[in-house]
């Protein structure tokens, strides 16, 4: 069976909206302004930045107005339950099981956080794994969290295709094991000189159609 692995944030799911709606009603909670959703979100810098480093900043702006451990749960929910996965996105997951794919979950993050998303949008019931960086000591873009997701479904990488939006975390990690892959754009221009990714996709549902498409066709190398 081919392997298809997936990334989640901002891929799978829309992380940076359930995140914004989660600060939205923290703001609105404590009576902070709601202008300062923008200063959050840019500090947050769509999940890359260090959990500790955002809660610091946080502690510290809000520190006459806000409890410490309410900045954490904040930050340790990180809008879980605010996660929805599109219909298309849903369908087009159903189709690539029926043509025969393997689907697993590759993601950066902490593990209770990111199995409250896969549980919450109902992604547990679509695909056959998932792996999480905290869980298995390593992330995207190093070489094992991919071998890793590969073991946990029993599939080989031979043939796997990588879906994501990160340049970065995703596609170059796929690079560096020879992967094809399709970059989730979201409307945005590729960003780099020194790699590529096989395709690009407006978002995750025409991806995964992409990859589908390409299984139809025959097995070819990372450029084709």
């Amino acid at each position: 069976m081919p392997l298809l692995m997936l990334d989640l944030d901002n891929t799978l799911v829309d992380r940076d909206a359930a995140f914004r709606g989660a600060v939205s009603a923290f703001l609105a909670e404590y009576g902070l302004p709601a202008a300062d959703l923008t200063w959050v979100m840019a500090v947050d810098a769509g999940g890359y930045a260090a959990r500790r480093d955002v809660a610091a900043a946080m502690t510290d702006r809000y520190r006459d107005a806000v409890p410490a451990e309410a900045v954490r749960d904040l930050l340790d929910q990180g809008g879980a339950d605010r996660v929805v996965l599109a219909d298309r996105a849903r369908a087009a997951l159903g189709e690539a099981r029926a043509d025969g794919w393997t689907c697993v979950i590759v993601t950066n993050g902490r593990t209770v956080q990111q199995e409250a998303k896969i549980r919450h949008a109902g992604l547990d019931g679509l695909v056959q794994g998932w792996v999480i960086s905290e869980a298995v000591g390593c992330g995207k873009p190093e070489p094992g969290i991919f071998r890793a997701a590969a073991g946990a479904v029993g599939v080989p990488l031979a043939g796997a295709w990588v879906i994501g939006d990160s340049a970065h975390a995703d596609i170059a990690g796929a690079n560096a094991l020879g992967l094809r892959s399709v970059w989730v754009s979201h409307g945005r221009t590729w960003p780099r000189d020194s790699h590529r990714p096989t395709h690009a996709a407006e978002d995750v549902a025409a991806a995964i159609d992409h990859v589908i498409g390409a299984g139809r066709q025959g097995p070819a190398g990372p450029g084709g």
